[in-house]
Parts: C-alpha cells; sequence; structure tokens
C-alpha cells in the first residue's frame, strides 16, 4: 500500500505571490483526507502539486519516499487526479473518454472495453457509454470524469470538488466509491466544498489563505476503524 507525503510545500503559479506556504500533510493508504477552505484558499493548487502537475517551490512531495517530480515520472503513474474541469474529450464519447485512458496506461482494447463499461455501471451511466460527452449533462460529465479516475485503479485517488454538480443521490455514490477505493488499500484525497461530504472523510485539512490546518487526523479515528 502506498503512502504520499507532502512536506513544508509552497507552491503557487509564475505571475504571482505562492497560493500554499509551508503545508505538511501524510495521505495514507485506507483513508480518505478531505481538503477543505473557502474558493480561492488553494485546494486545487495542492491537489495539482500532489498529482505531479505542479512543482514546488519548495518542499516536497513523496511516493512511498520517492519524489514526485512531474507527471512523466514512474512514481507519477501510481497517482490518478480526477480534475474539477473534468478533464473529458468533448468530441468522445462517455466510453471512449475512459477507455483511451486505460489503453494508454497499457491495456489490451478488450480489457479496456471491459473495465470501462463496470467503471460506468457503477456511476450509473450504462446507458450514456456511447453517447458523446457534449451530449452529457454537467453531472453526467463529472460522473463520467470519476469512472475514468475509478477505472485507471491508482495507488493514490486524488478527486477536485468531484460531487460539486451532482443531486443527494448521486453524491453519496461518489462518495461511497471513494471509500470502497480507500477499503482496497488506496490513499483517497477529496477537495470538497461540502460540509457532509467533508464528515464522511477519515480526516481533514482546511486551507485558509494558503496555510493549512489539521482539523481531524486519522489518528483521531477510534481503534480498529
Amino acid at each position: 500500500m502506498t503512502t504520499l507525503v507532502v512536506d513544508g510545500l509552497t507552491a503557487g503559479y509564475a505571475a504571482g505571490a505562492p497560493v500554499l506556504r509551508d503545508v505538511s500533510v501524510r495521505v495514507e493508504p485506507g483513508r480518505v483526507l478531505a481538503v477543505t477552505g473557502p474558493s480561492g484558499a488553494g485546494k486545487t493548487t495542492l491537489l495539482r502539486a500532489m498529482a505531479g502537475l505542479l512543482r514546488p517551490e519548495h518542499g516536497t512531495v513523496t511516493v512511498d519516499g520517492a519524489p514526485l517530480r512531474d507527471r512523466d515520472h514512474a512514481v507519477a503513474a501510481r497517482v490518478v487526479f480526477i480534475p474539477q474541469g473534468n478533464g473529458l474529450a468533448a468530441i468522445l464519447t462517455a466510453a471512449e473518454n475512459v477507455q483511451v485512458a486505460l489503453i494508454a496506461q497499457g491495456a489490451s482494447p478488450t480489457d479496456a472495453r471491459r473495465t470501462t463499461l463496470d467503471a460506468l455501471d457503477r456511476l450509473g451511466l450504462a446507458g450514456q457509454a456511447d453517447q458523446l460527452v457534449e451530449e452529457l449533462s454537467g453531472g453526467q460529465q463529472q460522473r463520467t470524469a470519476t469512472a475514468r479516475g475509478l477505472a485507471l485503479r491508482g495507488a493514490v485517488l486524488l478527486a477536485d470538488e468531484i460531487t460539486s454538480e451532482l443531486d443527494a443521490q448521486n453524491r453519496q455514490k461518489v462518495i461511497d466509491l471513494l471509500h470502497e477505493e480507500a477499503a482496497r488499500g488506496v490513499a483517497v484525497v477529496m477537495a470538497t466544498h461540502d460540509p457532509e461530504a467533508a464528515a464522511s472523510c477519515d480526516a481533514e485539512l482546511h486551507l485558509v489563505d494558503g496555510r493549512a490546518e489539521l482539523v481531524r487526523g486519522y489518528a483521531d479515528l477510534p481503534a480498529g476503524a
């Protein structure tokens, strides 16, 4: 099982001051960490740094002790990122968006199709598999991106506001699936504005003005939890 560690992270974008300052957190396998905070606090920036999509100005991100430097690094292949904007190709169907990612990871076309249909079905999208992304509602697109992320079966799963456009039933379905990933030993991080979603997680890191406070930690769980 895989542990991701952020140590003294300062990160931002070229045009301005750092978005995050001296952030440290340990993402445990088998647990779900919520990252919360107001808009602009740095939630997406933190997940992008955890995914190797944003190089830190200071500090480190490591996966089982190995530095996470960029998306071409072998370590980064074990980290799956589900972006807030879903990152789907509009000219492809829901199924094709998932299949392409699986084939790029090395799956055969047959295995990719089987895994894709299973992932879409878990998200209640079996009937939308052959629809173009542009024909899907915002919530269906969000669930398609989630299906793709789950299908890739990473050792670390980073989910950025993936319940924001969902109704209560589908929001709970997605939260349950994230916990199922944790149950198989995945280290899961969910950035969220939703207090109920955050409360369902095993730990909570709250960001304000680029600084981080661990509101609840894994050590707060009762023995055997």
